[in-house]
């Protein structure tokens, strides 16, 4: 796996092209390790996640043996690998700036757990999304019974589970899987310009605006005006970017944000 930085934007590139970037113990690993590094570095205001080769991410690969055990059973592999799943996709999904998953190709099972548990998704003509985990003789995990149904609706996501069906980036854009369209040549490029808009703007308000969105999911609308009152009131705390909203406003020149 590889993390590279660009200004305030850091991407994080899954490594395993060979194996259309299914999720391993080491590739796990590392994505905790580049998750936990980001959450604490201020320099970096969004996460762009992508993958390596033709695919962003596969799922979950079952195929290989843990340390001193040369022969487990295929539901010890599903515990262990639904275990660190769990680890990673709480980790991956409360990085406290933006997210964008710029999806490159196959997003599968815990794949596409990944990508909808971004806050935004980028993608091409080569963007595909597939439950498969009926294929397997599994429910869903990695997040995607979560996820899916608040993206897509209850039906349409009974339907993508039901029938394991590969739903290309038309019909992903329409579904609302995608929430940006462009070309395999350019996804990276748009990407990293959606990105580098979001980062210009405060990041204390834009981290308080992800917590009140994510948070609205799961609760009444009494407890989220109250909410909202909070985070306006914390937001506020960064008195310098307070002071230069209302200055660029009125000298009419874009403003220059610096989280203090």
């Amino acid at each position: 796996m590889r993390v590279d930085r660009d200004g305030q934007i850091a991407v994080v590139t899954l490594g395993r092209p060979d194996k259309l970037n299914a999720i391993d113990r080491h590739l796990h690993a590392e994505m905790m390790a580049a998750c936990a590094e980001l959450r604490d570095d201020d320099g970096v205001r969004v996460v762009i996640f992508t993958g390596e080769g033709r695919g962003f991410c596969s799922g979950a690969d079952l195929t290989g043996a843990r340390p001193n055990e040369e022969h487990p059973s295929r539901g010890e592999r599903l515990d262990e690998y639904n275990w660190v799943g769990r680890q990673a996709l709480m980790i991956y999904r409360d990085l406290n700036k933006p997210t964008i998953a710029a999806v490159n190709g196959v997003a599968a099972g815990a794949g596409m757990g990944l990508a909808l548990a971004c806050d935004m998704r980028v993608g091409c003509e080569n963007t595909r999304f597939k439950t498969v985990f009926i294929e397997r003789s599994l429910s869903p995990d990695s997040g995607l019974s979560y996820f899916l149904p608040r993206i897509v609706g209850a039906s349409r996501a009974f339907d993508l589970v039901f029938t394991s069906r590969t739903v290309d980036a038309e019909e992903s854009y329409r579904l609302g899987l995608l929430d940006r369209m462009t070309t395999a040549e350019n996804l990276l490029a748009d990407a990293k310009e959606l990105a580098r808009q979001i980062a210009s703007w405060p990041p204390v308000a834009m981290q308080m605006s992800k917590r009140a969105l994510q948070r609205s999911l799961d609760t009444t609308l009494e407890d989220q005006l109250q909410y909202e009152t909070h985070s306006i009131v914390f937001a506020r705390r960064a008195p310098h970017d307070v002071a230069e909203a209302a200055a660029s406003f009125r000298e009419r020149r874009p403003p220059v944000f610096t989280g203090e």
